[in-house]
């Protein structure tokens, strides 16, 4: 259900906007509340909170012909009204401003919309209550499948977000929710304490508890395989990624790199890439809130502009990037619904959503009958790349050797990768049919800016850097 104190605020929202049309050449005001909860049940204690994505506020964007200001707030009513749009003109003058040197630009379109949309949450909802009781009797299931436990859980959240984006020709609404359970569990053993965790998610919470019911004694059993994990001899080795992987290798790799304020700024390689060939002919890939359904699926995004499905590489071709209203607006392009704040008091940057590879034709079993020796990779850890240059690092929670097309039961842990970017999407030559968008990642703008991403895709199989 939209939220109701956005609803009661809307009329006098487009009536701040009303007031400020005739000042400035654009203006919109993008309102927003997200609310749910968090809740977590391990051996060491019970913990209930609010969702970390909670936020509420309002931001409204001028445009004076020159600059683009933003201008955040948590209360507006009709005592106040006419006070705030006093305030933002004298704020977005020129001479309030400590620095003017800034990117001249255009002003963002404003065509005509006035539209609602919702995606309801599918199955039964839970009382707080209730779902620690399911976490509880999970936590307490885990323990049972191994006495080298010694630490083990079960997470849920659970949020809905609603926002509203008002200019002078524009009036949206949105209405959609999320949720993600995850198990956890930490063994000990060889003088060694290792964790490993498993997760479901979607738009059920009924489905996301009842699925993580079946992924509890796996969670063990892979943390009591880690115990006996070790590193990985440093060198170029044929890989298979498992979804996760192959998400973290879209995402870091080439995602990033294709956010187009970095274009704005010359901090991205690809803005010289453009219909140019950076992998092999097998690879196609996507970002965009309508390109998958998953925690990053949205109506609009928070410059207003509907969700887009983006083919980024077209087999092996670089297409296109993704965009913010504004970068758009100075790069001469149409934005591609990827403008996202943190929360209303943050600036609007391109972000990614849903990144993932399309899948393939290939059998995974015929992958890894392929590889004389390798690893098939598991479980995104971390990642970083550098877009002005194309390096990555991304760490694989653990791999699985691979001799002679069979598993040998050597498993290593951490596995690193690393490499040139182009190298390592030009090595693509196998990409199964198996297919998974995992949906209950985040994402920071180098350090910070937060927001909730997807990645995944089919299994790859190329060849890598890896320590």
């Amino acid at each position: 259900m939209f939220s109701k104190y956005l609803s009661a605020t809307h009329d006098v929202c487009a009536k701040l906007v009303g007031l400020l049309k005739g000042k400035f050449q654009y203006v919109s005001l993008l309102g927003k509340h997200v609310s749910g909860v968090s809740i977590s049940v391990m051996t060491s204690g019970t913990n209930v909170r609010d969702t970390m994505e909670q936020q509420f506020g309002y931001v409204v964007k001028v445009y004076d012909g020159k600059c683009y200001y933003d201008y955040s707030f948590s209360y507006i009513g009709e005592d106040n009204v006419e006070a705030l749009a006093k305030d933002i003109v004298e704020k977005a003058k020129p001479s309030a401003l400590s620095n003017n040197n800034h990117v001249e630009t255009r002003p963002l379109s404003d065509e005509p919309l006035v539209k609602e949309f919702s995606r309801e949450q599918e199955g039964r909802k839970y009382s707080v209550e209730e779902v620690v009781g399911i976490l509880t009797a999970y936590k307490d299931k885990l323990h049972t499948f191994s006495d080298k436990v010694v630490q083990a859980g079960a997470r849920y959240e659970n949020y809905e977000v609603s926002s509203m984006f008002i200019s002078p020709n524009r009036d949206l609404k949105q209405n959609y929710s999320w949720c993600m359970a995850m198990a956890i569990a930490v063994c000990r053993g060889n003088g060694k304490v290792q964790m490993a965790r498993d997760l479901t998610c979607g738009n059920n919470p009924e489905k996301c508890l009842s699925d993580l019911e079946g992924k509890l004694e796996s969670t063990v059993r892979l943390s009591e395989e880690l115990l006996g994990a070790t590193l990985i001899e440093p060198g170029v080795y044929d890989i298979i990624t498992a979804p996760s992987i192959t998400g973290l290798i879209a995402h870091e790799a080439f995602g990033h790199g294709v956010e187009m304020d970095m274009f704005v700024k010359h901090r991205s390689k690809a803005r010289n890439y453009i219909h140019k060939r950076v992998a092999s002919d097998l690879v196609n890939m996507h970002d965009g809130a309508s390109a998958a359904y998953s925690v990053a699926s949205y109506f609009f995004d928070d410059d207003g502009v509907l969700a887009h499905d983006t083919l980024i590489i077209k087999k092996g071709i670089l297409q296109t990037g993704i965009s913010d209203a504004v970068s758009a607006a100075q790069l001469g392009t149409e934005p591609t619904g990827n403008g996202r704040r943190q929360d209303p008091s943050r600036k609007a940057y391109t972000r990614m959503t849903n990144t993932f590879f399309e899948p393939g034709k290939d059998k995974l079993e015929d992958m890894i009958a392929s590889v004389k020796h390798g690893y098939m990779l598991f479980e995104t850890n971390n990642g970083m790349e550098d877009p002005k240059n194309w390096n990555i690092q991304c760490t694989a929670e653990y791999g699985r050797e691979i001799v002679d097309g069979k598993f040998t039961g050597k498993i290593v842990s951490p596995v690193v990768m690393s490499g040139y970017v182009p190298d390592l999407l030009q090595s693509i030559s196998m990409v199964s049919s198996d297919f998974e968008v995992i949906g209950a990642g985040h994402c920071g703008k180098g350090y910070k800016e937060w927001v909730t991403v997807s990645d995944g895709g089919p299994y790859l199989k190329a060849r890598c850097k890896l320590g």
